[in-house]
């Protein structure tokens, strides 16, 4: 098994607009090795979103080659995408999207619903990742019995329940009180301390980008360093 996770070679990303086409992505390269902790930083309109929907498999590069764990995704069909989107990547967004009237413990099942994984195993595994995440007493609460923090500590449980290459954090502190968003920050420092999870963090604060191994700061779609 390779240690770089991703390869980015040359990424572009052009919308049209009208009769104006608009590159949100330039030409950007860079590897990502394989347990790093990295984040993406840059001004609102640099292509931080933009970035993190390629390297999520939401969307494809206009050109350029993406590389996730060996497999050549820059090419893939809208299908394709979805298969390694959820067998290679895990999701935690700034709004958790949970679905409020299911139970924690439903909420973290449903990525492997779409992997074809057994009722049974599904709450087994489902029930360790909350377990793994300090949540093991709140499996049965809805999102609205649960603060800010739990309801995205349950959102990190279903990113992480696949197993996947990555996981991805869009702005995870952004709805959150300083405290909480501290517990959460130190969750994804343990997660790749410990179990040496692949994070990427996509970030506007400098506070967290500085907790990282390495940042990647873009500006106007291009790659301004790589630290």
């Amino acid at each position: 098994m390779s240690d770089i996770v991703i390869e980015a070679r040359d990424l572009v990303k052009s919308y049209q607009m009208g009769e104006i086409e608009v590159r949100a992505l330039a030409g950007v390269s860079f590897d990502i090795q394989r347990g790093e902790l990295l984040s993406i930083m840059g001004p609102s309109g640099a292509g931080k979103s933009t970035l993190m929907n390629i390297l999520g498999c939401l969307s494809l590069p206009t050109s350029g080659e993406f590389i996730l764990d060996g497999e050549l995704v820059s090419d893939l069909t809208q299908d394709e995408l979805a298969d390694i989107r959820n067998r290679k990547v895990g999701f935690v967004f700034q709004s958790f999207n949970l679905l409020s009237r299911s139970s924690a413990l439903a909420n973290v099942t449903l990525p492997m619903r779409y992997a074809g994984i057994s009722g049974a195993e599904r709450k087994e595994r489902a029930a360790q990742a909350l377990e793994a995440v300090g949540l093991g007493d709140r499996m049965h609460h809805r999102p609205t019995e649960l603060s800010g923090g739990q309801q995205q500590r349950v959102a990190i449980a279903r990113a992480l329940v696949n197993n996947p290459s990555i996981l991805m954090a869009d702005e995870p502190t952004g709805n959150l009180d300083s405290r909480s968003g501290r517990e959460i920050m130190e969750l994804l420092l343990s997660l790749n301390r410990d179990q040496g999870v692949t994070v990427i963090v996509v970030t506007h604060d400098s506070a967290i980008g500085a907790e990282t191994d390495r940042i990647i700061s873009l500006k106007d779609g291009l790659l301004e360093k790589a630290a």
